[in-house]
């Protein structure tokens, strides 16, 4: 599913090449690219609304500005550590296993993680998710989604864009969206 490809592309480091993709791709009109990125509906309007908002701020800022503020919200600070587990283990011995039992699952589905990411890094769980089903992508999200609230929130305290990114992405796992 794009749109979790797109979430994934939109948390993950804003290098230059990435930056230029999405602004070669969105062009002057990112509401139209989003909605054509998430042409399976995964997104409510409103989602794609807010998506489409973070992308048009992103795309008109200078790319050393958006670079810096991206280091400083997520590597700088620990309480938003885009590594799941971060949160659950912090650097505690037993995070190890947890790594290792998360990449073995995406080894039972065919994926094969970038080996210089953790398989916990956030925009990797998101690239998983783009291959399944769109209700098994619901199940695994619900299975993170208290880490995931954890995480919006100290993002929202500290006025940081990506929140609203963090919350899409919780809802996708909510018990609301799983019954509907």
């Amino acid at each position: 599913m794009k749109a979790f490809k797109l979430l994934s592309a939109l948390l993950d480091y804003p290098a230059d090449g990435t930056l230029a993709a999405l602004r070669e791709l969105a062009g002057a009109d990112p509401r139209g690219f989003v909605e054509q990125t998430d042409e399976a509906g995964v997104l409510t309007p409103a989602e794609r609304d807010t998506v489409a908002q973070f992308l048009a701020v992103l795309l008109v800022r200078d790319p050393t500005q958006v670079q810096a503020d991206y280091v400083q919200s997520f590597d700088l600070t620990a309480e938003h550590s885009l590594h799941l587990t971060h949160h659950l283990f912090g650097e505690e011995k037993s995070r190890g296993p947890a790594l290792i039992d998360l990449g073995e699952f995406y080894r039972s589905y065919g994926l094969q993680a970038d080996e210089k990411e953790l398989p916990d890094y956030l925009p990797v769980i998101l690239e998983f998710v783009s291959t399944l089903e769109l209700d098994e992508a619901r199940v695994f999200l619900a299975d993170v989604a208290k880490v995931l609230k954890v995480l919006a929130e100290n993002l929202e305290k500290s006025g940081s864009p990506y929140a609203p990114l963090v919350r899409i992405i919780e809802n996708q796992g909510s018990l609301a969206r799983l019954a509907a």
